[in-house]
């Protein structure tokens, strides 16, 4: 599963000029849609949008601090979530690992309730490396980081899932932030190289999983097994309880995709399938690791990027950038999108950023 060695420039020509004569829609649109009659996309991409459809288990909440390995730091849960008198967003979360990542800028680190600004460490975490429900920005260039924001800010840049609450927040907490904050936040992340961080695994069985957060947990105890995968990725965090309990930064997460989704995804990302869709490296780069301000997307949560797929197909997702990207999703399928992502995730993360001596 090779990278051919050339790129085709006509084809990002021909990007650029859908762009420039207008034939690229940049209004703003919100989807609405009826649980009870869900469009197919929202059917056959529930596995990335993971929206909890019966009650989970409950998580156990304590007052005790708590350790992880490899700091001597301890904290409550209340202060892992940054949660103040019950209420979530009020504070500051935990910060594991100060020295895995550079100095935080104050309105990432805390957040501004009173702006509905929250701390995008939580979420995101301190290193950027967010979980498979939300994003994971950390090596992106800022410019688009920036640009991103601000589309939220905006309106542009909206879910094509209007169950999934996240988005409203992210939307909530750019409309609250500066110029100058949303620019701080982008130099940050792109200050910070993208590591290895999910495991692909290509199999036909997955653990049994309830959802919870925006998470696929797998079940311990009674009801835990296996099931066929299907034609889902499912997406878990490697120490459940590390990571949905506390928050552990440094704990990264396994997606399990189908048997020959590897391939598939291969063929779309570099041969195009057949005049389906675009070359991915046309625009992404030779290594998927991104060009300029265009994103890297090789090693990233194959969820986060079906998401961001079906959302730019749907049209809710809008933008110059989304703009450029509606020709190359128009004509894919649901298991196309699967098969793309899979394989973008199996990808080597960019080599380290050495500074000149």
């Amino acid at each position: 599963m090779k990278s051919p060695t050339s790129v085709f420039p006509i084809l990002l020509t021909s990007l650029v000029i859908l762009g420039a004569t207008g034939s690229l829609s940049l209004g703003q649109t919100t989807r609405k849609v009826d649980p009870d009659h869900l469009p197919p996309d929202l059917v056959e991409l529930a596995w990335a949008y993971a929206i909890e459809l019966e009650k989970p288990p409950p998580m156990t909440e304590d007052s005790e601090k708590h350790r992880l390995p490899g700091t001597s730091l301890t904290f409550t849960r209340d202060e892992i979530l940054g949660r103040v008198d019950g209420v979530m967003f009020q504070g500051p979360p935990a910060d594991w690992y100060p020295g895995d990542h550079p100095k935080m800028p104050e309105i990432y680190a805390k957040g501004d309730p009173s702006r509905k600004i929250i701390a995008c460490a939580l979420c995101h975490y301190p290193n950027g490396k967010g979980k498979a429900e939300n994003a994971p920005p950390a090596g992106q260039d800022a410019r688009y980081l920036a640009q991103q924001l601000r589309e939220f800010k905006s309106g542009l840049r909206q879910g094509s899932e209007p169950r999934k609450s996240n988005y409203q927040l992210m939307i909530d907490t750019a409309k609250g932030m500066t110029d100058e904050e949303i620019d701080q936040c982008a130099a940050y992340l792109e200050s910070m190289s993208w590591t290895k961080w999910i495991e692909v695994v290509e199999t036909d069985t997955v653990p049994k999983t309830y959802l919870r957060g925006g998470l696929h947990i797998p079940i311990e105890g009674e009801g835990a097994g296996t099931e066929p995968i299907g034609n889902r990725i499912i997406e878990s965090p490697v120490d459940p309880h590390g990571t949905e309990f506390l928050r552990n930064p440094r704990s990264g997460f396994v997606a399990y995709v189908p048997k020959g989704a590897l391939q598939r995804g291969a063929d779309l990302v570099y041969g195009g399938g057949g005049g389906k869709t675009w070359q991915c490296i046309v625009c992404h780069g030779q290594d998927l690791n991104g060009i300029g301000n265009i994103p890297g997307i090789a090693a990233r949560s194959p969820s986060y990027m079906a998401r961001q797929l079906n959302d730019i197909k749907q049209g809710t997702r809008q933008g110059e950038m989304a703009a450029l990207m509606k020709p190359v999703v128009a004509n894919l399928t649901s298991k196309d999108i699967l098969d793309i992502v899979a394989y973008l995730a199996s990808l080597a993360a960019p080599e380290p950023k050495l500074s000149n001596p």
